[in-house]
């Protein structure tokens, strides 16, 4: 296959940051993808659908000139979010979930969710009007391995929120375990997955060594969550190409993560990948090791709105198969950023 031609995919999981940070990473989604769920943890964070319309209008404001693209907008939880809330996000239109951050999972998580028995009414209220529960799925304990941290997260909050919550619709977002992966499977229909292209190629051996073996720790591979062992990348695989059943439950979601390159390289580097400047191209060298170049479209272009309750998109893309190397930087803000993979020679090119 020289061609591979897609229904234009969305990207279910974004980070986009703001201000001239923001400008220089947007295009690289533009190009790729119709609309994105845009992540809420600024600083502060998105906690409004007030403040959600204002970002939005920040993100169209930055899209150069001859872009078509929509923000999907979604607002942090917190321990305070009212019912109220809950019911002005969803009747603003413009709000399409409500992320949890367990209170220090991640980057900016800090005014995350401390207990989520606090949340009750929230959560209430966005089954009550259809939301979606977007979750961050790790524990935050100290003794639970940082290895351990999403498979803990199934048993100690989300099968009791799905059971005090039963017509809750929930993403669980950039799942990394197999045991993930075979719980979204086996559940009922009001649960789904995304996975990000890194989680779907690249094992934890990438955070300790390079594609030809040489040692070294390497801060642009890690992200949270981490990623796990060979077995849990090829269950990820098998879920995304449907070889554990009910693919639908599982879509498209780069967590493309933009920090910049002192930040990651420094005594504690801050967690996330860039990948939004190679998305599409990446997914497709997953899917291709799988054998499976024919299910990328539904999981790129047809699962996520399917849940989501949004039309599928109506333009098409083309993937040449052109060997093409990524930058070893890009420019973010008034400085740089590294793209995961950076250097790397890729095999696959979007051309439209």
């Amino acid at each position: 296959m020289q061609t591979l031609t897609l229904t234009r995919p969305d990207d279910w999981h974004l980070h986009l940051r703001d201000g001239a940070a923001m400008a220089d990473v947007l295009p690289y989604t533009a190009r790729q993808f119709a609309r994105a769920i845009v992540m809420p943890n600024l600083k502060p964070p998105v906690t409004t659908s007030a403040l959600a319309a204002a970002y939005r209008e920040r993100i169209l404001a930055a899209l150069p000139s001859g872009l078509r693209f929509e923000p999907l907008m979604t607002l942090y939880l917190t321990d305070n979010t009212s019912a109220d809330e809950i019911r002005r996000a969803k009747a603003s239109g413009l709000v399409h979930g409500v992320k949890l951050y367990p209170a220090g999972a991640t980057t900016n998580s800090d005014a995350g969710v401390t207990q989520l028995a606090r949340c009750a009414r929230a959560l209430d209220a966005m089954q009550e009007v259809d939301l979606p529960l977007l979750v961050h799925g790790e524990v935050t304990h100290a003794h639970v391995d940082v290895f351990d941290r999403e498979r803990a997260f199934i048993d100690e909050v989300l099968l009791p929120a799905r059971r005090d919550f039963p017509a809750l619709r929930v993403v669980f977002e950039h799942i990394t375990t197999q045991e993930a992966a075979e719980y979204v499977a086996g559940a009922d229909g009001r649960i789904a997955a995304t996975i990000t292209a890194h989680h779907l190629l690249y094992n934890r051996n990438r955070l300790f060594m390079t594609a030809d073996g040489r040692t070294g720790m390497r801060p642009h591979w890690y992200c949270l969550p981490v990623l796990k062992r060979e077995r849990h990348r090829q269950a990820l695989l098998g879920a995304a190409c449907g070889k554990l059943g009910r693919a639908e439950r599982f879509f498209l979601g780069t967590d493309s993560a933009p920090h910049p390159k002192g930040e990651k390289e420094s005594a504690c580097g801050c967690a996330g990948c860039f990948t939004a400047a190679s998305a599409v191209e990446l997914y497709a060298m997953a899917f291709e090791e799988a054998g499976a170049l024919d299910r990328l479209e539904a999981f790129a272009s047809f699962n996520g709105p399917d849940f989501y309750g949004l039309p599928r998109n109506g333009e098409r893309v083309t993937l040449e198969r052109r060997d093409w190397t990524l930058p070893a930087e890009l420019k973010f803000g008034d400085t740089v950023l590294v793209p995961l993979s950076a250097g790397e020679v890729l095999p696959w090119k979007l051309v439209t």
